[in-house]
């Protein structure tokens, strides 16, 4: 039995390298590993005629709100308005091939855009280079299996920095909305231009504002309305953004009186699909100079980090919120949201994300492939191709109304009141990302928001719970040591130092023995082995033993191996009784005995 508790003491596990290598390169060459990274492999066998059907009402009816939002988006980030529409239809081609969820939409968003417009400075080749470098970070990740990223992000900062982008968002159209022109569509900037330049604001613009945001409110429920019209309805619901277009698109047009438009309108949009062609790697600079793929990635700084993060964050929680109980594959939603950046790039394209807005009205119209997309897709060419010289008419009013109702609903109420009632604690880094990125910026928001949460999980790792208390085994004193958490390095000292001041408030010598139980101690590293052993020491010079009772062997086994002869300081399998009994008989706890009788 001693010599079974040696080897497991000192065995460490070293994997057979030889063999993992092998049966990794055999799963590479297995159909099934082709058919996780080309997931098309899998349901196109088994697709038949009436997917078709339910697919193409789908994508149609997705496409019908994702042209006007692509344009809506490519104004947020400060593009000419064609660029949103590039955005809009390759990501459908690609997600087809290689995407898992047969609801997702990939395409330009709001909070996609809103990064963006920090990172153009009245260029579009930054935008189209952030596409292709953010495509292969993100495509790097999901080969290198680092989905589980996402998991350090938590609810209460993916909450904030999602409702914080949406109140961004929606009041850098506020100004849109009344016909007044605004230099910046942040927080604060277009609030104070508001309120500075309300008597610019045109009747015009400010009735067909209003009236359509309230149009799209009430569209949004009429669905819900107890009639025999349900398909109707539905669809008059799912198609209110194009129908919100079209209306103002008719209404700039016949109110015109010659050159002079009653609305201000998005104007020309550059007709045709885009060239394919490799992305920009420089860029005309002041003065005539060029700047070089250098002093771009440099302009675009941290920019590089932030959008793939939350190109990321937003595509997999979308994934995972219409998986229906299907386990989501992270890093294959990663290659192909990092696929479709990049090939979308050639185009044109701003980054792009899933959409959760074009997610839901593609599930909620029966989506049943991801073949939806082509549908999306070629609905998005055709409008291209053939209605640019229409859309130049759409008000800018109506795009703000657009954006504006979408917002309204990104804000996660009921999710910052369930954090509340769940654990009040949290809602500290959640004040703290929605505050950083309303007032200084969406990326430094997230960071901090990280940041708190880390030193939250820190300071528990270095306080862990720790139970001590005095009883009198056999008419010996014991000192009983419950950690109730697991120990690391951080938390070692913590451990040591309560330990001693216990011991030393008692008095001197009222202590004899300290026992901690190791039952929730299933791993330590060094430095919680080194502060073991020092601890031991130490309780020596009060005349105090240390024994560790009933600890895992992995862990018993980092003390062993740092020092062989404490080993003896270990024991597994006897009562707490019997424990104190043999150390009793010891030299030590005999002759303290003694002197107590």
């Amino acid at each position: 039995m001693a010599d079974d508790i040696e080897a497991k003491l000192y065995h460490e596990d070293l994997p057979n390298i030889g063999r993992i290598a092998k049966n990794r390169t055999k799963q590479c060459c297995q159909p099934s590993t082709l058919k996780k990274f080309l997931p098309i492999l899998d349901w196109l066998p088994k697709y038949n005629f009436s997917f078709l059907i339910a697919d193409l009402v789908a994508g149609l009816t997705v496409g019908l709100t994702a042209i006007p939002q692509a344009i809506a988006y490519g104004s947020v980030a400060g593009l000419p308005t064609q660029y949103g529409l590039y955005s809009a239809f390759m990501g459908c081609f690609v997600y087809i091939v290689l995407g898992t969820c047969k609801d997702i939409t990939v395409g330009p968003t709001a909070i996609m855009a809103l990064m963006v417009q920090t990172h153009v400075t009245g260029s579009a080749d930054y935008a189209v280079l952030l596409c292709f470098l953010s495509g292969c970070v993100i495509l790097i990740l999901g080969f290198l299996n680092l989905g589980v990223l996402v998991r350090f992000i938590s609810v209460p900062v993916t909450t904030a920095f999602t409702t914080a982008a949406a109140i961004t968002i929606g009041s850098g159209q506020i100004n849109n909305l009344f016909g007044i022109k605004s230099p910046s569509n942040e927080f604060l900037e277009s609030w104070e231009n508001f309120f500075t330049h309300i008597k610019e604001a045109r009747l015009n613009d400010s009735l067909l504002g209003v009236i359509t945001l309230v149009v799209l409110l009430l569209l949004r429920k009429v669905k819900d309305l107890p009639c025999g019209y349900k398909v109707l309805t539905k669809y008059i619901s799912l198609s209110r953004n194009a129908l919100a277009v079209i209306i103002g698109i008719v209404l700039c047009y016949c109110l015109k009186d010659g050159d002079k438009l009653p609305f201000r309108a998005s104007g020309e949009i550059t007709k045709g699909i885009p060239d394919f062609k490799l992305p920009p790697f420089s860029t005309p600079g002041e003065n005539g100079t060029t700047l070089g793929f250098g002093d771009m990635v440099s302009n675009l700084g941290a920019s590089l980090a932030s959008i793939p993060l939350i190109s990321i964050l937003e595509s997999i929680a979308i994934a995972k919120a219409f998986s229906k109980g299907k386990i989501v594959d992270a890093s294959q939603e990663m290659i192909a949201l990092g696929c479709c950046n990049i090939l979308s790039s050639f185009f044109s394209s701003m980054p792009i994300t899933g959409s959760f807005t074009r997610t839901s009205i593609n599930h909620s119209s029966g989506v049943q492939t991801t073949m939806g997309g082509a549908a999306t897709g070629v609905l998005v060419l055709m409008a291209l191709a053939f209605l640019t010289t229409t859309f130049s008419y759409i008000p800018k009013a109506t795009l703000a109304a657009i954006i504006i109702s979408a917002m309204i609903f990104m804000v996660e109420y009921e999710r910052i009141y369930e954090i509340w009632k769940s654990k009040k604690i949290d809602i500290i880094p959640l004040a703290v990302t929605a505050c950083v990125c309303l007032f200084w910026s969406l990326e430094y928001g997230m960071v901090c928001g990280i940041a708190v949460n880390a030193i939250f999980i820190l300071y528990k790792s270095a306080r862990p719970k720790i139970q001590i208390h005095l009883e009198k085994i056999n008419s010996t004193p014991v000192a009983i040591v419950e950690v109730q958490e697991n120990l690391c390095y951080s938390s070692a000292e913590y451990l040591k130092s309560k330990l001693i001041k216990f011991v030393a408030i008692q008095g001197d010598g009222i202590v004899k023995l300290v026992v901690i139980k190791g039952e929730e101690i299933t791993n330590i590293d060094s430095t919680v082995a080194m502060n073991i052993i020092s601890l031991k020491e130490d309780l020596s010079m009060l005349n105090c033993d240390l024994i560790c009772w009933n600890w895992n062997y992995e862990a018993a086994g980092v003390v062993c191996r740092l020092h062989k002869k404490e080993r003896s300081m270990f024991k597994f399998g006897k009562s707490l009784e019997d424990v104190v009994t043999d150390m009793a008989e010891s030299t030590t706890l005999q002759l303290d005995t003694v002197n107590e009788d």
